[in-house]
């Protein structure tokens, strides 16, 4: 029996109704400033023809106050899976023309749903955040109803990629969600990150302030580090998360999308001889070194306007995904520094959880001393740093480029911190400290007497760096497994991370481990 006209025609007002959302005149209002509808960011994320919305019909609970006569199509957010990539992935979007996109129960049900559809599946999780916050109407059940997604942000985590795109107000206890999951990325325009906002702090502190300087994309970027990415519009923010997600797995039990060629290359790289400085004082970019190392160049950074003595990010080496972790000797002359720290011991873990082995370029002259250093926990916050690299089982490559000292540089990832493969390059300094600092401090009494304690500083030093610091040194007693020519380190890490393919190493059996938080 077909299915009659007044039936089918009753389908298509009810799909119609539903699609139109706010309505035309603050959808057109969105796209005069540049901004896409929910649906469209949607249709912009996922493959053309592939995004399959579930929860078209849903509407609002009317028992709450206020809320029986009105009409909350889908109830403010747009939900479903589709394909990106080839790869199946799950994903809403927060709809501000439909009662600003404020989160109710239903609302939350959607984006719960969502999250347990991509835990079932196995399959990353994309979330636009756009929205007024908690709908008043509806009281404690609106905050229960974060509570709900918090819960399962926390139950995703290192089980499959979450990646949140702030696109619009994301407020109060609404910006937990974002923060815990793996990667956020914000435009630059039209949206704001806070806890409470300036009118707020106002009142309560009696500070004045902006929202520039409390909920900008600049201001988490730089200062916070609450965001990984800015993008300059949605379309660059979509264009952020197709990179991001061509570097990572589906889940946790399967392994980054890897281009490995059957024939690996293990050409020279002359260029790579050149960007080191001849005195080891003179700071050089890592990026140079990174680029160079990685297939093609491709690099895809990753925090990079915040505590820029550490660079993070993703690339391919011999078609293989890592992730590189590099101190930058261009800022702080690479020492490590408590957002340092907390920066890139995130970033080893989350590669750890997803199977991303880890190169580790280092040139470190030890954590940054004072004060302020001293008071904010640093030892605290670069033990982190030592957990997570000890905690990791992926593969682990580390190049000692210059610098390597003191307890800087086991957080770096040493032999004893689980390394699978040290390569010292033959202007690698490995010491408890600086060559000038050691002897000050072990001829304190010859240099006091010296005639030029400048020039027998600095031929003490020569001496020191040959016979207690020297490379050769190191690799003699096996905390080095070879000395190498920078030209030849992208051909050996490609050699020796296809070898590390099928690495296998577990812990004792625990619940977690206890990081210093």
């Amino acid at each position: 029996m077909a299915i009659s006209k007044s039936v089918s025609e009753g389908l298509e007002r009810r799909r119609a109704s539903a699609l139109e959302a706010g309505g035309k005149q603050k959808a057109d209002d969105r796209h005069a400033k540049g901004r896409l509808t929910a649906r469209e960011r949607l249709d912009s994320l996922f493959s053309a023809g592939t995004f399959q919305e579930v929860g078209l019909h849903a509407q609002h609970a009317t028992r709450h106050f206020g809320m029986e006569k009105k009409s909350l199509p889908g109830d403010g957010v747009v939900t479903g899976t589709g394909f990106i990539g080839g790869r199946p992935a799950a994903a809403f979007a927060q709809d501000f023309t439909v009662a600003g996109g404020t989160l109710g129960e239903i609302h939350a049900r959607k984006i719960c749903q969502t999250l347990d559809h991509a835990l079932k599946a196995g399959i990353p999780v994309i979330g636009f955040n756009d929205s007024g916050g908690a709908r008043i109407q509806e009281g404690v059940g609106a905050l229960s109803a974060y509570g709900q997604v918090f819960y399962r942000n926390v139950q995703l985590s290192g089980v499959v990629p979450q990646i949140s795109v702030i696109a619009g107000p994301c407020a109060g206890g609404a910006a937990y969600s974002p923060a815990l999951t793996d990667f956020i990325i914000m435009t630059r325009e039209h949206a704001s990150l806070f806890i409470c906002g300036p009118e707020v702090i106002r009142a309560v502190t009696g500070q004045a302030t902006t929202m520039d300087e409390i909920g900008s994309a600049d201001m988490h970027a730089t200062v916070a580090g609450t965001i990984h990415f800015i993008a300059e519009d949605d379309a660059h923010a979509v264009a952020i998360v197709h990179r991001l997600l061509s570097f990572l797995p589906s889940n946790n039990m399967m392994d980054p999308p890897h281009r490995i060629e059957p024939e690996l290359s293990l050409a020279d790289d002359p260029e790579l001889d050149e960007l080191v400085p001849d005195d080891p004082k003179t700071p050089f970019d890592c990026r140079a070194v990174i680029e160079r190392l990685a297939d093609d160049g491709d690099f895809l950074e990753v925090s990079a306007g915040f505590a820029q003595n550490m660079v993070i990010g993703f690339g391919r080496i011999g078609g293989i995904v890592v992730g590189f972790v590099a101190n930058q000797p261009m800022v702080k002359a690479g020492a490590i520094d408590i957002d340092a720290s907390d920066k890139a011991a995130r970033f080893v873990r989350f590669c750890n959880a997803f199977n991303v082995p880890l190169v580790n370029l280092v040139d470190v002259p030890g954590f940054l001393p004072g004060v302020h250093e001293e008071r904010g926990g640093i030892i605290r916050h670069g033990a982190k740093l030592l957990f997570a690299y000890a905690s990791a089982t992926v593969p682990k490559l580390t190049v000692i480029m210059r610098k390597a000292y003191g307890g800087a540089y086991i957080a770096m990832c040493s032999q004893d911190m689980g390394a699978d493969r040290i390569i010292a390059w033959p202007t690698a300094e490995i010491a408890v400290m600086g060559a000038e600092g050691a002897v000050n401090i072990l001829y304190r009494k010859e240099l006091a007497e010296a005639d030029d304690r400048a020039a027998r500083a600095a031929e003490l030093a020569a001496e020191y760096r040959e016979e207690f610091s020297s490379p050769y040194l190191s690799a003699g007693m096996l905390f080095v497994s070879d000395v190498l020519q920078p030209r030849e380190t992208r051909a050996a890490i490609a050699l020796t991370l296809r070898g590390l393919m099928s690495k296998r190493e577990t812990r004792p059996p625990k619940k977690h481990g206890n990081i210093p938080l």
